[in-house]
């Protein structure tokens, strides 16, 4: 979205505040919806999913191409939130923990890390499409080849039942998993939620405020900007680490590691420099973010089987993207109070700090038994 801000403004005679605005409506509008994604998951299975979503993700591509005011880009945004960030990212990485009982953290890892180039590449692509022709036809380019790709994705390339999901229906042991509303009974579920927010809330201020906020330790909009190439890779080599050992080690002290990081990397604000004390902030912020969405979409089949997967991460991506909507609007309010970004990123470093803590001395739940009562601890 970075890449179309500009033409978005002057084409529409909008303000950037107004854009704002708009994003902020359309990505609590999105999250809104998207347990309900994660419910019909559950009922009508992943195929016929991922063929909705990217059927609905190409149509509003090419229909937010025709857009002629504020709202109707709201209506747009809101539609993209929803099929794209939301239903197709929460699709993609429960599909991969259903079929994959084995090395799960390793194989959500790699979709992450896929995931993550593919982020990393997109507006660089989209930017010399917009160069080439206009925003418009960008919108219109990418809707189609949505359609292109994805729907016979959807159509041929996920045919059959998946291992673990042929088993959580076969019989009530632990494979079959907790409801919903008994998850949700469970302090750790709510862990899982409080840490995937944080991680959301906070990456996503500072990757908005980014060029500014490296400004103001020196460095240019140029060096500002290539500092998501270090974010960038080290989430590529995160998820790839922090799936694999969540293969071996218990989850939830991984995802406690990957919150340590991530107050590390705020913590790291003051020394910010050009060179390698910019690249080390980036580092530390790229791992953070990769290490804790790979680790939600494994901790929560791990803890909760995967008979109703979709709804109970059809919540927590609930969660996790209405916590970016805030995270730049907080920020710059911390900003605007005392001229700086550094003191509201410090005192931001003690709420992932506190929730790893919190994630270490929360014991999984126990996993229920064949006769649907709760065994031992997992």
């Amino acid at each position: 979205m970075s890449v179309f801000t500009e033409p978005l403004i002057e084409d529409l005679d909008i303000s950037r505040t107004q854009l704002s605005g708009a994003y902020l409506i359309a990505t609590l509008t999105g999250a809104a919806f998207l347990p309900l994604v994660g419910r019909a998951l559950d009922r009508y299975g992943v195929r016929v999913l991922v063929t909705g979503a990217a059927v609905l993700f190409g149509a509003v591509l090419a229909g937010s191409a025709l857009v002629g005011s504020i709202w109707g880009l709201t209506a747009g945004l809101a539609g993209l939130r929803l099929s794209g960030q939301g239903a197709l990212s929460l699709l993609a990485t429960t599909t991969v923990a259903l079929w994959f009982t084995r090395n799960r953290g390793t194989s959500l890892g790699l979709v992450t890390s896929v995931g993550a180039a593919g982020i990393s590449v997109t507006p660089v692509l989209t930017e010399r499409l917009i160069a080439a022709t206009d925003w418009r036809t960008a919108w219109l380019i990418q809707g189609l080849v949505i359609w292109t790709v994805l729907i016979p994705v959807g159509v041929y390339g996920l045919r059959g039942r998946p291992p673990a999901a042929v088993r959580d229906t076969s019989r009530p042991g632990p494979a079959g998993g907790w409801t919903v509303g008994r998850s949700m009974r469970t302090a750790a579920f709510w862990t899982i939620i409080a840490a995937v927010c944080c991680q959301g809330m906070l990456t996503t201020a500072v990757a908005f405020h980014q060029v500014s906020l490296l400004g103001e330790h020196g460095l240019s909009p140029t060096e500002a900007a290539a500092n998501f190439l270090p974010q960038t890779m080290a989430g590529l080599a995160a998820a790839f680490l922090v799936g694999a050992l969540a293969d071996r080690f218990p989850p939830r002290l991984v995802l406690a590691a990957s919150l340590a990081v991530l107050a590390a990397g705020l913590l790291w604000t003051p020394l910010l420099a050009p060179g390698l004390s910019g690249i080390t902030f980036g580092l530390l912020l790229g791992a953070a973010g990769n290490g804790v969405r790979t680790l939600e979409a494994s901790i929560v089949p791990a803890y909760f089987g995967t008979a109703h997967i979709g709804a109970l991460r059809g919540i927590v991506h609930a969660a996790t993207v209405a916590s970016t909507a805030f995270g730049p609007v907080l920020l710059s309010l911390g900003h605007d109070l005392v001229g700086s970004y550094t003191p509201a990123l410090m005192l931001s470093a003690a709420v992932p700090a506190l929730i790893a803590v919190i994630v270490i001395l929360v014991p999984p739940p126990n996993r229920p038994t064949a006769d649907g009562h709760e065994g031992k601890s997992g």
